[in-house]
């Protein structure tokens, strides 16, 4: 099972916007991964998303890119304080390769979660608007495939 996960893009600020959405340099940024990403075949069950509109702007601009089977899902769990520990279990539980699109701190303690069990460890240094590709080995222990960040795409 590959799973990846994705820190929304840069947001606009709440004076600007109280909702929060996606700033215009947030939209390139994320059109411009997921346009890299559409490149390396990447098809997903589903992609979840936050209950945040900046999640949502995100997801919707990934599935424009890459191949998603069942489409996009607001779910519970994902907000930036959310206990990781609740999508630590449901991962346990999919065999299908997704995405799931949320916020730090709790992209960075789910990683943490998932890769050396222990979600105070600081493992992998989330950029906004980056993918980071996980996988899920025959053992079960998950190691680190790949990470696309704006900076690095052209």
């Amino acid at each position: 099972m590959l799973l990846y996960l994705v820190q929304h893009a840069e947001a606009k600020s709440k004076d600007e916007d109280p909702s929060r959405s996606l700033s215009e340099k947030g939209i390139q940024n994320i059109k411009k991964v997921a346009h890299y990403a559409s490149a390396l075949n990447i098809k997903v069950s589903k992609i979840f998303h936050s209950t945040k509109l900046r999640a949502l702007q995100t997801a919707q601009v990934l599935a424009e890119h890459i191949k998603v089977k069942d489409g996009i899902s607001e779910t519970e769990g994902l907000d930036p304080l959310d206990d990781p520990g609740i999508w630590f279990k449901r991962i346990s539980e999919i065999k299908e390769d997704i995405i799931l699109v949320g916020h730090l701190p709790h992209l960075n303690k789910l990683a943490s979660l998932m890769l050396c069990d222990n979600m105070e460890k600081n493992v992998i240094d989330f950029k906004m608007g980056s993918i980071v590709c996980l996988e899920r080995f025959e053992n079960k222990d998950w190691g680190v495939e790949w990470m696309i960040t704006p900076e690095v795409v052209k």
